[in-house]
């Protein structure tokens, strides 16, 4: 299966990555330089937010997966973006390839569906009474998920050398300086030089705001893609504890595409419209996706496999609010 083109290395993604670093920088400078003026300084930080949020997207995904260029340090330099948002390289790389793509929609094993009892995401998982309104409060709690990365949840799985059920070994060595370095870069830059030009609780609200927009953002790209009503949540067989299909037609069943025909989307969000052909191809840079599309659809079908699409953003949106409505309600015993 192959388009013909060059997997890795694409100037385009080169000149996408100036651009949307170009546009961090120059929103966090205004900001910073200019906070005091609140009506400049909100739609500043919303527009942080979302440039945090595409930088996340498509540097650091890209460069996580190994999937920006064909050397290794180029790929390590662009997931180390993701350091200086205030999460860790090290833990993602460990989170989302190892224990994510292995075990997608997976419950008990893919902590990417897990978000503790705050919500139900799959048909697994234990129902709480409250869960009836998740399709309401899921949608506001999903702007903290930078904070949890920023503030508790790197230092815990570090700490405890596990996510979720899964062990890993904690860092070491280099490691452990960009972990720690990187999360006192940030700090520094999010809050410490900010609060020597501004009051401390202006701050606070605007860095409160962009990382709300940031999460609301990751969060949303993230579900449409595995918790919505398309996409399949199947266990291990009791008497192997394996998955009966094999491993490429696993990611189909549980993965679905949206807006594909959305050209500012998909350079927005690092083609992650896109997700099974990043389930399938994640070492293949995400430009190249569109075009992978048309070979994966004519494999489906060749092999009388369900590919799923919502059509448009708002259809993935609507989707995943019905399927928070669904597992919010009792569990009918059958």
């Amino acid at each position: 299966m192959s388009t013909g083109r060059k997997p890795r290395d694409c100037p385009r993604m080169y000149a996408k990555s100036a651009i949307i670093l170009s546009v961090c920088i120059m929103a966090y400078v205004v900001l910073v330089a200019l906070a005091g003026v609140w009506w400049l300084a909100m739609p500043l930080a919303v527009l942080l937010g979302l440039a945090l949020a595409s930088a996340a997207f498509n540097i650091q995904h890209d460069g996580g997966h190994g999937a920006y260029s064909d050397r290794r340090w180029v790929n390590r330099l662009a997931a180390l973006t993701l350091d200086l948002l205030g999460g860790s390289s090290y833990v993602w790389a460990r989170k989302h390839n190892s224990i994510h793509h292995s075990y997608t929609n997976v419950s008990g094993h893919d902590d990417d569906i897990n978000v503790g009892l705050l919500g139900r995401l799959s048909p697994q998982q234990q129902r709480l009474k409250f869960h009836r309104f998740q399709h309401l409060y899921l949608w506001f709690l999903y702007g903290f998920l930078p904070k949890k990365w920023h503030l508790f949840d790197d230092f815990r799985d570090v700490l405890t050398g596990r996510i979720g059920g899964h062990r890993f070994p904690r860092p070491r060595g280099w490691d452990l300086v960009i972990f720690i370095g990187g999360k006192a870069l940030f700090f520094s830059l999010a809050l410490g030089l900010p609060m020597l030009l501004n009051p401390w609780w202006w701050v606070l609200a605007l860095y409160g705001i962009a990382s709300f927009v940031q999460g609301v953002t990751l969060s949303v790209v993230f579900q449409m893609a595995h918790c919505v009503e398309e996409a399949e949540f199947p266990q291990p067989s009791a008497e192997t504890g394996r998955i009966e299909c094999n491993w490429a037609v696993h990611q189909v069943q549980t993965t679905v595409d949206f807006a594909p025909r959305n050209r500012l989307l998909t350079w927005f969000v690092g083609g992650l419209n896109f997700q099974i052909e990043h389930h399938l191809f994640p070492q293949i840079c995400h430009l190249h996706y569109p075009a992978i599309a048309k070979l994966i659809q004519e494999t489906c079908r060749e092999f009388a496999l369900n590919y799923r699409a919502c059509k448009s953003l708002a259809a993935g949106v609507a989707s995943h609010y019905r399927w928070l409505r669904r597992m919010g309600r009792p569990v009918v015993a059958s």
